[in-house]
């Protein structure tokens, strides 16, 4: 008798099974945990950048004319890339409240949808 070297067709069938129910449990939760990477990230982008708004305005008296001004005077490095839209040009310019002052006031995320916490992104 001749042995048979390599794996029976039911035995890679098995492991063929048991590798799609491992990646069915898996993939969901990867992905959840890439979208909440991507809110954690816009909230602390926004953070930085009304941090550097802030210490602008404190410094200089007014409000930046635009983002660039902030990478222009080095309040910022770069302009972030917003983590939901995967583009640095979609922030959205709030002006300021009173209607007195003109310039960066606030800004927000440009992005449509919403957070995982039932919240509009361009609330934030």
């Amino acid at each position: 008798m001749r042995r048979r070297e390599g794996f029976t067709l039911i035995e890679l069938l098995v492991t063929m099974a048991i590798i799609a129910m491992l990646l069915a449990v898996a993939l969901p939760r990867y992905f959840t945990h890439l979208d909440r990477s991507r809110e954690t990230i816009l909230k602390q982008d926004l953070a930085v950048m009304r941090d550097a708004i802030d210490k602008y305005h404190a410094d200089k008296g007014l409000y930046p004319d635009t983002l660039e001004t902030l990478v222009d005077q080095r309040y910022l490095r770069t302009i972030p890339v917003d983590p939901v839209t995967e583009s640095p040009q979609t922030w959205q310019v709030v002006s300021a409240p009173d209607g007195d002052t003109s310039g960066v006031y606030d800004v927000r995320s440009g992005a449509a949808g919403t957070a995982s916490d039932g919240s509009p992104y361009a609330e934030w």
